[in-house]
């Protein structure tokens, strides 16, 4: 049985005429661009220690399959804004599992998208948890009950944001968890 035990976050933008080699430059800018990754769902595994990106990317080697929640999003439009992050809500209590959420977005700048997606995670993980919020109030309001909930230890995001090439080139960006042994 595979449970990950770490976990780190990383994210990259690329730019080139056709989309493919777009979205390979994305994974170079990211460092993981040799690994063969596969997208899981949204579950943040109990005891999972989030690392950093340069610790993360030591214990990787060319041609590992790779588990991630994945985030990308790409436009040849000139100008279009476009963004993708992922949010992170990690429980006080270690035998719980948490929460990863993707969000792709077009005219967010990298703040909000990344905002979005950390509070994603972190209503996905109180609801869970059965706390008590009101889901009309803003992400500011709502991460104040989550943690003085005491229930919700972490939570986080990491976001890429790019224009569209003014020249009309395709531009990819991605952020990404992957997932370790």
């Amino acid at each position: 049985m595979y449970i990950p035990t770490k976990m780190f976050l990383t994210k990259g933008a690329g730019v080139h005429k056709d989309k493919l080699a777009s979205f390979e430059t994305a994974l170079r800018n990211a460092g993981i661009e040799k690994l063969n990754l596969v997208f899981v769902s949204s579950i943040l595994p109990p005891h999972c220690k989030i690392i950093s990106r340069d610790e993360g990317l030591k214990l990787l080697k060319p041609g590992q399959i790779a588990f991630c929640v994945f985030a990308r999003n790409e436009t040849n439009e000139p100008n279009r804004l476009i963004s993708s992050a992922i949010g992170v809500a990690a429980p006080k209590e270690p035998d719980h599992y948490g929460y990863l959420s993707e969000h792709h977005a077009f005219g967010e700048k990298a703040e909000k998208a990344g905002e979005y997606a950390e509070d994603l995670a972190a209503t996905m993980l109180a609801t869970t948890l059965g706390i008590e919020f009101d889901p009309d109030q803003a992400w500011e309001e709502r991460e104040q009950v989550y943690k003085t909930s005491g229930q919700i230890f972490k939570t986080t995001h990491i976001c890429q944001s790019a224009e569209g090439n003014k020249d009309g080139l395709w531009t990819t960006v991605i952020a990404t968890v992957i997932l370790l042994e």
